[in-house]
């Protein structure tokens, strides 16, 4: 049996594909990542909710444990935007506590995900979902920013109509200075990538602006919003945090069982959809399974001091191997850099302006937005673009988890839409039908048989599972006065649920009381082992599943000619 669980680095060390020329790249993108990732964890950090050291310990310890354990060579791990509003709903209803418990139980269910193999299964999220929770969560993430983006000193209520109702009420509260340092850290953003690629334009744009803020303090007397002043405990020396577990109840786990699972979803959707890309960039195949039980250990153990969710980040991701990142050293090599500086250079977060984070969040906003896609699916089909609309609209004016929850219902709604489009119930009404001694009858078939008078045959094209449930009236609305056989030809189901055999069952039923015989034509031999673990065959009769259409007319004809045996 092969293993559930293969950590990309243990395959890579196990095949003996690791030098010395591969680990000078790693140590070099993991070092670029570590320093990008810097202001993103601190800005994610605040962002959330919680303080900028726990927006560095969740990239510290999940960054190492999803790159160490996960699936995927080039994932980088850590916070995220995406996460952003629901961390900060949670910790508004449940608390602290509660957001390190569901992110916990996040964990565990997303290391049962890996074990249950359903890491395929994020593969079929429908696009436009997908594409409607990125959107509608760049649009709230933005909106969480204007108030530090524009220096407003106002209190600002939860909701995103309430919000930019607030703002603009109180258009009077702009900080001219504070929309300067801004707007000079958003343009440093957007135009830095012309000068070099090599140097993160977010990592300029926190030295250019901190610089300016300090200058502006000690020359002019101006003083700008910076952590020091929402964060004044930051002045001193940093520690890793201990370990801490929480108290735990029945009551609190049922309680926060919807937030996990949409912290579990949410961060499964993110990192199987960015590992998806880095195939597509890379050439290399990941592990999806694999990855997803490296992500709940990731999600276990660094709530324990103190982290949030974490999840792949895509632009990380994309750095690293722009970088010349070729293995999952790069993401261990870019956690041990941000621990470096977390222990020796955090007192120096303090000058960190509040404007420049707000700035470097609308860039993630901005390009989270995916707004070039969005406007390309509005050009789709209507019930596209519905399922766009509605996911959007869900995100922005309730949450996340109201979104997530739908969405994954809405997902399973149109794969059984689709399933069902392809999937029906063929009445074979003419006076002859195709037969041949293949399963599977091509044009070129030379033998025709007649129907006998008396004689049914129903063809059901597809698989046979609840979604056809109510096609099954079919049969009994063409129901013909003086039928003494039914065929059923099920060449074209692969597979059949306890649903289909439940009807199945039904229909024999009613037909025997109305004196007709079914006959089955075709099984194939999934279907026929269904058939018997639930007894089917039993009812129905050996004898009367055949294997193809030949002998079952045969059989019909002798049932109409003999109605006696």
């Amino acid at each position: 049996m092969k293993s559930i669980y293969k950590p990309s680095l243990f395959q890579i060390i196990k095949k003996k594909k690791y030098n010395k020329e591969t680990l000078l790249k790693d140590l070099t993108a993991g070092l670029i990542v570590g320093i990008l990732a810097l202001p993103l964890a601190i800005a994610f950090g605040i962002a959330s909710g919680v303080t900028p050291q726990q927006g560095l310990i969740t990239a510290i310890i999940a960054g190492l444990l999803i790159s160490l354990l996960g699936g995927t060579r080039f994932l980088i791990g850590g916070p995220t935007g995406a996460f952003i509003i629901i961390i900060a709903g949670i910790i508004g209803q449940y608390g602290m506590t509660g957001l390190t418990i569901a992110t916990i139980m996040a964990g565990v269910i997303l290391i049962v995900m890996g074990l249950c193999r359903l890491g395929i299964v994020f593969k079929f999220m429908p696009y436009p979902i997908v594409v409607g929770f990125t959107s509608g969560i760049a649009l709230t993430l933005l909106t969480t920013q204007v108030k530090d983006f524009l220096g407003m000193d106002i209190e600002v209520p939860s909701g995103f109509v309430a919000q930019w109702g607030c703002y603009l009420t109180h258009l009077s509260a702009i900080n001219w200075v504070e929309l300067t340092a801004s707007l000079t850290a958003l343009l440093i953003l957007i135009f830095w990538t012309k000068v070099t690629k090599k140097i993160p334009g977010s990592l300029v744009a926190l030295i250019v602006c901190t610089l300016g803020s300090v200058l502006l303090d000690r020359f002019a007397g101006i003083q700008l919003a910076t952590i020091g002043s929402k964060f004044p405990e930051m002045g001193g020396g940093m520690s890793l945090p201990r370990p801490e577990l929480p108290i735990v109840s029945f009551e609190t786990l049922r309680t926060l069982i919807t937030p996990a699972f949409t912290i579990a979803l949410l961060a499964a959707i993110e990192s199987l959809l960015a590992a998806t890309v880095t195939d597509g960039v890379t050439g290399h195949h990941h592990d999806s399974n694999s990855e997803l039980i490296g992500e709940g250990v990731a999600n276990i153990v660094a709530p324990l001091f103190g982290g949030i969710p974490a999840t792949g980040a895509i632009a990380r991701t994309m750095a690293n191997i722009n970088n010349g990142g070729k293995s999952p050293v790069a993401g261990i090599v870019h956690a041990l850099t941000l621990l470096l500086i977390y222990l020796f250079l955090m007192p120096y977060a303090v000058y960190v302006p509040l404007s420049c984070l707000a700035a470097i969040l609308v860039m993630v906003a901005y390009n989270m937005s995916e707004w070039r896609t969005f406007r390309y699916l509005l050009k789709g089909d209507r019930q596209s673009v519905a399922v766009l609309l509605v996911t959007f609209f869900l995100t922005v004016v309730f949450d996340l988890t109201v979104a997530i929850e739908f969405g994954v219902l809405l997902a399973v709604i149109l794969f059984v839409t689709r399933v069902m489009q392809t999937s029906g119930i063929e009445v074979l009404d003419a006076d002859k039908v195709a037969a041949s001694e293949n399963l599977e009858p091509g044009p070129d078939d030379t033998e025709f048989l007649d129907i006998p008078q008396g004689v049914e045959v129903y063809e059901i094209n597809g698989p046979f599972f609840f979604g056809l449930a109510s096609k099954f009236e079919e049969f009994e609305a063409r129901y013909k006065k003086g039928s003494k056989v039914r065929i059923i030809r099920m060449r074209k189901v692969p597979f059949i649920d306890a649903t289909g055999v439940n009807n199945l069952r039904n229909l024999c039923e009613r037909t025997s009381r109305r004196g007709i015989r079914i006959i089955l034509s075709g099984v194939q031999p999934d279907v026929r082992q269904t058939l018997h673990q639930y007894g089917l065959d039993e009812i129905i009769g050996e004898e009367y599943i055949l294997p193809h259409i030949t002998p079952a007319l045969a059989k019909a004809r002798e049932i109409v000619e003999n109605p006696q045996q």
